[in-house]
């Protein structure tokens, strides 16, 4: 297609919003609301899936050893746990670490009762690994291999808090998927009513174009320029309050709750809206080109 042919259809495209202002208005409104509450609803979910994966790496697996254990099969267990896919960290703890750890917990204001244990240390037999997990959905198959290598004692993990876990994950991800079908529905319903009051407006000036050989896509395409614009007008708008919103929010929370913000990390604005502004342009594109497309087909004849 020639530059001078599509100059003149983005030019038909941005005429027929001018001449459906009142319509063009609604669907802009009706999509800037749609896209506002899907990032909305996105950084929300967003930042919940951060606090569930940061907890869950807070959540480990620990693994004692039997007696006769020796330092050289410790090891090689430490080095298969290391190989495993779902293993994100490990950390060792030898007897003597964990009886120095114990005695600042339970002797910090009586020092000298310790050192009745001096030469006997009552953890000898407690070194252990702590095992982090990329996916606690893992744990069970994890924690049964474990189990089985020659040398384990015991193995401490919480398959209630796991399964808890995952599970929110899963509701969490399928509530968003619902909701934002939905509004996507929502809004492709109006960009095609928005677009097909214009094709009924200029019918025939259509009739007109065809009997003096316009193609298809030259009739087509003005109608599809006018549903994206429409799209993309209606996705920078809900962009740029959600940006100065979140800014604020997050300024608010860490200023009034320092104290429970001490645990939590929020993301950053740069990072979530790497992904949310992208994100709400396609959307916008997309439902204006979805909503013209299936107008085009269902009521212009070409």
């Amino acid at each position: 297609m020639k530059i001078n042919t599509m100059i003149y259809n983005c030019g038909q495209g941005i005429k027929n919003i001018k001449r459906n202002k009142l319509f063009s208005l609604a669907s802009i409104g009706t999509i800037t609301a749609c896209i506002f509450l899907i990032g909305l609803f996105y950084i929300i979910i967003a930042n919940f899936q951060h606090m569930i994966q940061e907890a869950e790496e807070s959540v480990c697996v620990t693994v004692f050893f039997k007696d006769d254990c020796t330092e050289a099969r410790i090891r090689e267990i430490g080095k298969w746990i290391e190989k495993r896919a779902e293993v994100s960290r490990i950390e060792y703890t030898s007897g003597e670490e964990a009886w120095e750890e114990y005695k600042k917990i339970y002797f910090a204001e009586e020092p000298e009762m310790a050192e009745g244990f001096k030469d006997d240390n009552p953890l000898a037999k407690s070194s252990n690994y702590e095992v982090y997990l990329n996916d606690l959905s893992m744990q069970s198959a994890f924690v049964t291999s474990l189990k089985a290598q020659d040398g384990v004692r015991k193995v401490n993990y919480s398959e209630s808090t796991a399964k808890t876990m995952t599970d929110f994950g899963k509701i969490v991800g399928y509530i968003s998927i619902a909701i934002i079908v939905i509004l996507l529905a929502v809004g492709i319903f109006l960009i095609s009513n928005t677009v097909m009051i214009g094709i009924t407006v200029r019918k025939d000036e259509i009739k007109i174009m065809k009997l003096i050989g316009a193609t298809d896509v030259f009739v087509k395409l003005p109608f599809i320029i006018e549903g994206i614009l429409i799209g993309l007008m209606g996705a920078v708008i809900p962009v740029i309050a959600l940006i100065l919103l979140y800014q604020k929010v997050l300024s608010y929370i860490m200023s009034q709750f320092a104290t429970f913000t001490g645990n939590i990390e929020f993301i950053g604005v740069n990072e979530i809206f790497s992904v949310v502004i992208p994100m709400a342009l396609i959307i916008g594109g997309g439902i204006g080109f979805i909503g013209s497309m299936i107008t085009i087909r269902k009521h212009l004849k070409v």
